[in-house]
């Protein structure tokens, strides 16, 4: 269908020689309504119109009711292909890089329109949490590269699937670069869980894509049942745990003990065999934990201890705060930084691993909560 171009004349031959437009000397009084109507397009709008001539290296679009639109320059050469196929009444989508240039055009690129589009399209796919099936083009120490829709994107490493997370013992970051290169030309189903066009930013997560096969496994677990797994991977932040084939599920660091737990891959290595607890079963992913399935040493430390009681404890960690103090197993206790002169002076006066006495100031057994301070 021919664009309606009443308010523009093409000057030019159809040789696809020099092209220019002109306006009416005069517009009616129902151009100038249009006119006055809404808001003009602005920078980096997406437009659309009509193709209303087309000239040596530039292409004119009708933007009715508030001018005519340009692609032409390094904006025509980058999209020369595409505007090969292009022909006088075609609607074409653009994007807007200047207003008003020295002729009187709105200055347009279809190049950054389709990019526009994409973008657009991502963040509608994150919103609707749609799955891709993608393949994996390359690899770095933090994770993988997925490109989507023409669009360079990241998969991090703690965003694979548990069946996918590399598995090094030792937590060698050169031996879990190596383990994510291998992933190179595998397909993973993912989706986007950040799409940010002004940063550039694709994410993409694995956690949660797969869920059609892995829906049939989980819904026969429930928060509260106790199984016997097998460790399959320790990391810095917990291990996980296989409770059948193609099921493993995640034990936090923080549902590994009552007591503190620095390094996971000190207390357990691939293939041992341990009892766990679900305690939550989300989105097609079970948490487990060990300690649930220990006794509180809180419950057992509320029939012996008390505000204001002289005990004995050992310094086990320093934080912002202060130092944590530990009076049993399980049972630790802040000793805050304000009982010193600073940071220097506490770690001088409390060393870790050593034992001394202190007064408790505060015990909170049923929220596991205790300060205590040096005895005087």
């Amino acid at each position: 269908m021919k664009a309606d171009v009443s308010d523009v004349k093409v000057v030019g031959n159809e040789e696809n020689e020099e092209v220019t437009l002109e306006k009416p000397e005069k517009e009616g009084p129902m151009a100038e309504l249009m006119r006055s109507a809404g808001s003009p397009p602005s920078q980096d709008d997406v437009v659309e119109g009509p193709v209303v001539a087309i000239g040596r290296a530039r292409v004119f679009i009708d933007l009715h009711p508030y001018g005519t639109g340009i692609i032409y320059g390094r904006e025509y050469l980058s999209a020369r292909e595409a505007l090969k196929n292009v022909n006088i009444g075609d609607t074409v989508t653009a994007k807007v890089v200047g207003i008003d240039n020295a002729e009187g055009y709105i200055e347009l690129s279809l190049r950054e329109a389709r990019q526009a589009v994409i973008w657009n399209e991502a963040e509608t796919a994150m919103q609707k949490k749609t799955v891709f099936e993608l393949a994996v083009t390359d690899a770095n120490k933090g994770g993988l590269i997925i490109n989507w829709n023409g669009l360079a994107g990241f998969l991090p490493a703690s965003q694979l699937a548990p069946a996918h997370y590399p598995r090094v013992p030792d937590g060698d970051k050169e031996k879990i670069f190596a383990e994510l290169k291998r992933m190179v030309g595998q397909k993973f189903e993912v989706m986007i869980i950040t799409a940010s066009p002004k940063e550039q930013k694709l994410i993409f997560s694995e956690k949660g894509a797969g869920v059609t096969e892995r829906s049939s496994l989980v819904e026969k677990y429930k928060v509260g049942d106790t199984l016997d797994g097998v460790v399959t991977g320790a990391t810095e932040f917990g291990v996980f745990v296989k409770l059948e084939e193609g099921l493993e599920g995640l034990v936090h660091i923080s549902e590994m003990d009552w007591a503190l737990v620095e390094n996971p891959k000190t207390r357990y290595k691939v293939g041992d065999a341990v009892k766990v607890k679900v305690i939550e079963v989300k989105d097609d992913k079970i948490s487990l934990s060990i300690k649930a399935l220990l006794d509180d040493p809180w419950k057992a430390a509320g029939a012996k201890y008390k505000k204001d009681q002289k005990v004995d404890a050992v310094v086990i960690k320093y934080n912002k705060h202060g130092a944590l103090a530990s009076i049993e197993e399980g049972v630790a206790g802040l000793v805050h930084i304000s009982e010193f002169a600073g940071e220097e002076d506490l770690r001088a006066k409390l060393e870790l691993g050593k034992v001394y006495p202190f007064t408790i100031t505060f015990f909170e057994p049923k929220d596991r909560r205790m300060t205590l301070k040096p005895a005087a």
